[in-house]
């Protein structure tokens, strides 16, 4: 017994066959696009809200565009970068720092009129409430010349002093030319104007440094720095030391500058001379006294103080032969 299979027109075969491609068509552009929505989703979209976004509202290529925008970032979450722009803010904020300089001059330091900070008896310099603060200074050590002291500076408890800490070692550097070691400093950062101008602090209205400090019994040496334009001058100082007692309670120092004595590459001359007070560039605590092991310095704040019971001027010997200009 023979089969027989009649087999439908071409015309009838060909558009049986287009109607079942556009029924496929349209279900597969549908998972593509949720596919792609899963892994590239768009910002500022949730999950579950990804395929609905996402849906094609004219078929496929209409989606396509939408998936382009999506990997391309608009204009306004590119960040701007201008040269420009940079240089005009920077001009700016030096313009306004002379502005500034020149009321100051008119009206008083720092703003104030001029009867208020004559009439001061104590004034702060330096307070140590944020990191802003701490930025206003440098900490050192021996590492520099290949020593293994270490230092640190941080804010203190609750934000209300400065803790300079570390350890310090007088092993000297295995490089065959130092002998000695073993130190750890912090140095205030010189004062700038406008255009990086060198400004300096006019302490001449006082006699005393004062500050509020709590140490662990160890003496410090503090330095002053003065404004000076000469290259041969620059490792020229005041020093004077400063006793810590130790313990948990906090000490207020006053050292007369009257006190600070001369020295230059860290000997002390025998010729002495005055602290200009006018003229104070930078103030620096030093830690050198051969003593290995942990330290630490908190400071509360550094400022100046006029005291009517100091009346010393220089305290120190001076000879015709040792400093001429002197006994002119």
């Amino acid at each position: 017994m023979a089969l027989a299979c009649r087999f439908p027109s071409g015309p009838h075969v060909l558009g049986k066959y287009l109607k079942l491609h556009r029924a496929l068509r349209q279900p597969l552009g549908v998972c593509v696009t949720a596919y792609c929505s899963g892994s590239l989703p768009k910002p500022g979209t949730t999950p579950g809200r990804a395929s609905q976004q996402s849906r094609p509202e004219e078929g496929l290529q209409g989606h396509e565009q939408k998936e382009v925008s999506v990997d391309i970032l608009s204009s306004e979450e590119k960040p701007e970068v201008s040269f420009e722009k940079a240089l005009r803010d920077e001009v700016k904020d030096h313009f306004r720092r002379l502005k500034n300089e020149i009321v100051s001059r008119w009206v008083g330091p720092e703003g104030r009129p001029l009867h208020e900070v004559l009439l001061e008896q104590a004034r702060i310099v330096w307070q140590f409430r944020g990191k802003e603060d701490l930025d206003k200074w440098v900490v050192t050590s021996d590492k520099t010349i290949g020593g293994r002291s270490e230092v640190f500076l941080k804010m203190g408890k609750n934000n209300q002093s400065a803790l300079l800490y570390g350890t310090l070692s007088s092993e000297a550097p295995k490089d065959g030319e130092s002998s000695q070691s073993g130190y750890c400093a912090m140095i205030s950062r010189a004062l700038r104007g406008a255009f990086d101008k060198k400004m300096s602090y006019d302490w001449s209205q006082y006699n005393s440094l004062y500050l509020r400090i709590r140490g662990d019994g160890r003496p410090w040496m503090v330095n002053i720095r003065e404004q000076t334009d000469f290259i041969q001058k620059k490792d020229q100082m005041y020093s004077y030391f400063m006793y810590t007692r130790g313990g948990p309670y906090w000490q207020e120092v006053k050292i007369p500058f009257s006190k600070f004595f001369f020295s230059n590459k860290g000997r002390i001359r025998d010729a002495q001379y005055k602290l200009l007070l006018d003229k104070i560039s930078t103030i620096g605590f030093t830690l050198a006294d051969k003593v290995d092991g942990p330290f630490f310095l908190e400071i509360d704040f550094i400022g100046v103080f006029n005291d009517p019971a100091h009346t010393e001027e220089f305290p120190y010997e001076n000879s015709p032969v040792l400093n001429p200009r002197l006994f002119k």
